[in-house]
């Protein structure tokens, strides 16, 4: 059976998504690759052996276009009223919080936040399938 283990995406200034992603999401660095024209760094947590590799493509002055193929990632966390408050806090700007509905049960609440390269951001309430 595969096992997903990562996913990347590129970003412009490495310490303002390091930063982002630190604050944001407690990620630590697990690992820095340089090469001669890039950078990949895998950032996790101790929540999740799942990995977010950001590529920095050195050189690269222009934001990236994200295209209109991008979805999100997602986090899940337990209590979605306090981490909304303290990404508010951090001043990082989530969107509102959202309740989705379906045949009258909670399927879900999230709110969405931007990272500094335009990536959306799904922040769900650990409920259901969203553990």
């Amino acid at each position: 059976m595969a096992k997903m283990i990562h996913s990347m995406i590129r970003v412009l200034e490495e310490q303002r998504s390091l930063s982002f992603y630190t604050e944001a999401f407690g990620l630590e660095i697990a690992e820095r690759l340089d090469f001669e024209t890039f950078t990949l760094i895998y950032l996790s947590n101790s929540e999740s052996e799942f990995e977010l590799e950001l590529t920095v493509n050195k050189g690269r002055e222009e934001a990236y276009d994200l295209g209109n193929g991008y979805g999100h990632l997602a986090f899940s966390v337990s209590d979605l009223d306090a981490e909304h408050k303290r990404l508010t806090d951090l001043g990082l700007n989530p969107n509102k919080i959202v309740e989705f509905n379906r045949d009258g049960a909670l399927l879900a609440r999230f709110f969405f936040i931007t990272d500094p390269d335009g990536y959306k951001i799904e922040v769900l309430q650990r409920h259901g399938r969203y553990k």
